[in-house]
């Protein structure tokens, strides 16, 4: 990967770091890659990374199931959760395959470079 290319990732795993909608998992995997940039450990950091980012990415049916459901009703409210769920189901009609929060679209960003980065 060019220079380029690695500092347009760098600025999407700022992004996700500091977006609100990150999770902990996440957030800590994108700061710890981070960190090691230029570092003997920046290769295991970049797998860890890409890992983690995998298994966190929520994808728009994830969250529509999680929006109408009681922990979703719970985390975002009961009409908030109704708005999310609208929200996904039009992701979803318009053939996106995640959701779109701040955290996941940086994410998805992050993914597509994934080849590049290992």
């Amino acid at each position: 990967m060019d220079q380029n290319g690695k500092d347009q990732v760098i600025r999407k795993v700022r992004e996700m770091v500091e977006a609100p909608t990150c999770c902990a998992e996440a957030k800590a995997a994108g700061q710890n890659w981070l960190n090691a940039l230029g570092t003997e450990k920046e290769a295991e950091e970049t797998r860890n990374l890409i890992e983690e980012l995998k298994m966190d990415i929520m994808s728009a049916e994830g969250l529509l199931a999680f929006a109408e459901s009681a922990a979703g009703a719970k985390v975002f409210g009961g009409e908030k959760a109704k708005e999310v769920a609208a929200h996904a189901k039009e992701i979803i009609a318009a053939g996106g395959k995640y959701c779109d929060c701040p955290a996941c679209n940086a994410v998805a960003a992050i993914l597509e470079k994934k080849d590049e980065l290992l």
